[in-house]
């Protein structure tokens, strides 16, 4: 740099005298060819380094371009994995979708599937909470799931016959506690119920579910297969008896009957051989009525009289009395059974103020098929029991606004006619109900009562008529009976 400024400033200042001229010219020469050659030097400094920083430019044009090259197949593979991942990512997604989706229908199938049940379920855990509540416990006890979830069951359920203490016993336990024909309310009001108790361990807690079921209808088919065999083994029992008996009894009746022809004042035969005798047949009427002979014929006869009577129910038991069917009507039957009851001597001996008899009979009530005779035997039978139940609660009441009444009622129904007897009189508990039907089982005292007059009856309109008759009764309240017999086939 300083060469070149020394060349330019003697290039640009005053020429000397010519002969400094040539005398510097050599000099002046060789420092130009020093400049050229330093300038070419420069210059080739300058090309070598413009070739070398181009080399360089170049090479690093290509580092660049093959760390471009690297780098787009690196964001590639990136992209391909990122890809790839995004792929698998939303295959997941869409497999957890899937799955979420396929919980959720299991959930309401097992949801729907649950509450379809007539059972009633409920999940607790081991101190009593409700987990899980059916649609069954929310029908049963009006209790919606929303309200009766993660309350106590003794608040949602007061009237579930379990403690907290047994439901812990039986998740310690483990095993399932079972308890069958668990009653609930009185009369026809009660309800029979199975109830199980399931332990239920799992990641969630532990707790228990409980199962209830309305056995109510299958309780009642078991009592009534009970009483059908109750009738069935009587019936093969009073067809040997009745017939073992019948004949003594007729012998018995037919001798006080001859007892009292034979010393009657008014035979012309009497008075024949009493003359032959030569006594006077008034004189041993008189001896025999002073001596009350005829009470004891009598208190015979009425005696035998009954026992006829016991035979003719256990001929009924055994099928073996003539029985014809027909197109009843109802109406008149109920009525003449009514009279007959009113004007029966049994009132008089009661010895109290006969009770009041309602009549609420449809006017178009329908025929019915089957024996009159037998059905007005079982209204008279059951018009018999209200009135000596309404005796009896008549001694013991003393109330004077008591009024004793017997309702009879009949309507017809879809498929079957109903009759109705009910007495307001003292009712009777749950011990006497359960056996009322049963043959030879009365609360009256020994003599007044046979103890089939009811069996009879059941035996007369289930097996006969092919009906029902069922008792509902609450003690102080009265007592109601009531009779199903089945309309005839349009087709007959």
């Amino acid at each position: 740099m300083r060469l070149g400024a020394v060349v330019w400033l003697y290039l640009i200042s005053p020429l000397p005298a010519l002969a400094q001229q040539e005398s510097r010219a050599s000099g002046y020469s060789n420092i130009l060819w020093l400049v050229i050659t330093l300038m070419f030097l420069l210059q080739s400094l300058l090309i070598i380094g413009l070739q070398r920083s181009r080399l360089n430019n170049k090479r690093a044009r290509k580092a660049l371009k093959e760390s471009q090259r690297e780098l787009e197949r690196k964001i590639a593979e990136r992209t391909e994995s990122l890809h790839q991942t995004n792929n698998r990512l939303q295959d997941e997604i869409a497999r957890h979708e899937a799955t979420v989706l396929l919980l959720r229908e299991t959930q309401d199938y097992l949801h729907s599937m649950i509450n379809s049940m007539p059972s009633v379920l409920i999940g607790v855990t081991h101190q009593g909470y409700v987990t899980h509540w059916n649609a069954s416990a929310a029908f049963n006890t009006g209790i919606s799931a929303d309200e009766a979830l993660h309350r106590h069951l003794n608040e949602v359920y007061p009237s579930l016959p379990i403690s907290l203490a047994t439901i812990k016993k039986t998740i310690e336990s483990g095993a399932p506690l079972v308890n069958e024909n668990m009653q609930q309310g009185q009369g026809t009001e009660a309800r029979y119920m199975d109830m199980t108790i399931y332990p239920l361990i799992a990641a969630q807690g532990i707790g228990a579910v409980i199962r209830i079921d309305d056995v109510t209808l299958r309780v009642k088919m078991e009592h009534v297969m009970i009483q059908n065999e109750k009738m069935l083994s009587l019936g093969e029992l009073a067809a040997g008896i009745a017939h073992e008996i019948n004949n003594p009894i007729g012998a018995i009746l037919h001798s006080v009957q001859n007892i009292y022809r034979r010393t009657s004042p008014e035979l012309a035969s009497n008075h024949e051989v009493t003359k032959n005798l030569g006594i006077n047949v008034e004189q041993v009427y008189e001896y025999l009525r002073e001596r009350n002979i005829y009470s004891f014929l009598e208190d015979i006869k009425e005696a035998g009289e009954r026992a006829a009577k016991i035979v003719t129910n256990m001929l009924e038991f055994s099928h073996v009395s003539n029985r014809n069917t027909s197109l009843m009507d109802l109406k008149s039957v109920i009525d003449h059974s009514v009279e007959l009851s009113i004007n029966t001597g049994e009132a008089k001996e009661l010895k109290v103020k006969p009770p009041k008899i309602v009549k609420d009979i449809s006017t178009d009530l329908p025929g019915v098929m089957g024996s009159a005779p037998e059905i007005q035997q079982v209204i008279l039978n059951l018009l018999r029991n209200a009135r000596q139940a309404l005796a009896s609660d008549l001694q013991n009441n003393a109330e004077p606004q008591f009024k004793p009444t017997i309702n009879i009622r009949a309507h017809a129904e879809a498929t079957h006619v109903v009759i109705e007897v009910e007495d307001n009189g003292p009712g009777m508990p749950d011990s006497v109900k359960s056996h009322i039907f049963e043959p030879f089982y009365t609360t009256k005292e020994v003599g007044k009562g046979t103890g089939l007059g009811l069996s009879v009856s059941y035996f007369i309109i289930t097996e006969h008529h092919k009906g029902k008759i069922e008792v509902d009764s609450t003690p102080g309240k009265g007592t109601r009976f009531t009779i199903r017999l089945p309309l005839p086939d349009k087709k007959m």
